[in-house]
């Protein structure tokens, strides 16, 4: 399979070379594209990949002007460091991203999904002055509140009293500051979407936290971090590789 990477930094650009070959050994990068221009100028002419990588900032402006000059029907996976409330934007759409620094599972599962799907998965230009609309649009209003059920009763949960949401044997809980457990109704994709970003981080596929709730982080192997919560937690809390530089960046916002 060939792959078109559509994205202005070398080392991310690299990177993701690297993880789709390292995955995979039939995923051929065609070409790596640094610009809309250079983009829309390659796109307009025949070539061969099926599955285009592509960021949303470049060089010469936004991604989306790419679709202003050339008609892309080949399907598209789209890298951005946006925030949560942005990436919301793609999914309404039903238009797949992966957020930087790329995670290696995050993109395994994405391959996975784009070989089990038809190919009638191009965008068209009403996707993306939706996704522009969204994501140029007012300020978010976050969950405050979560009514859950504990017991014989309906609770609201102020989101100002939760330290994290976990998943523990495949059902999503939410742990509050003076540690009560509460089995929550929402995936936590679908938490993680209503969250204020400054205050909550997905660090992986099992934990979102709440910067108040971290109690140390610590360096483990192969550039991963352990992070230690307050209500503690009996499982070990890790930071992948790839999410450790943002991690660490957040924490330090």
């Amino acid at each position: 399979m060939k792959v078109i990477i559509v994205e202005d930094e070398l080392a991310a650009s690299e990177n993701l070379a690297y993880l789709l070959q390292s995955m995979d050994e039939t995923i051929e990068v065609e070409k790596v594209l640094e610009s809309v221009t250079d983009a829309a100028d390659f796109l307009s002419r025949p070539y061969k990949a099926s599955l285009i990588f592509m960021d949303i900032h470049l060089a010469d402006g936004l991604s989306f002007e790419i679709f202003e000059k050339v008609e892309v029907t080949t399907p598209i996976i789209f890298t951005t460091a946006y925030d949560q409330y942005a990436l919301k934007a793609f999914k309404v759409n039903s238009i797949d991203y992966l957020l930087k620094p790329i995670d290696e599972e995050e993109l395994l599962e994405a391959i996975k999904k784009f070989k089990s799907r038809t190919l009638d998965t191009g965008i068209d230009k009403q996707q993306i002055n939706s996704l522009l609309g969204l994501i140029r649009g007012g300020a978010k209003n976050y969950r405050e509140t979560f009514l859950v059920s504990h017991r014989d009763q309906l609770i609201p949960l102020k989101t100002d009293n939760i330290a994290y949401f976990r998943i523990d044997t495949g059902i999503v809980k939410g742990i509050t500051l003076d540690n009560q457990s509460y089995v929550m109704d929402n995936k936590l994709e679908e938490i993680e979407e209503e969250l204020d970003p400054s205050k909550f981080y997905r660090i992986n596929r099992q934990f979102i936290v709440k910067k108040d709730a971290l109690e140390s982080i610590k360096y483990y192997f192969n550039g991963k971090l352990i992070v230690t919560l307050t209500p503690s937690c009996e499982e070990k809390v890790v930071v992948s590789k790839a999410k450790a530089t943002a991690f660490k960046n957040w924490v330090n916002s």
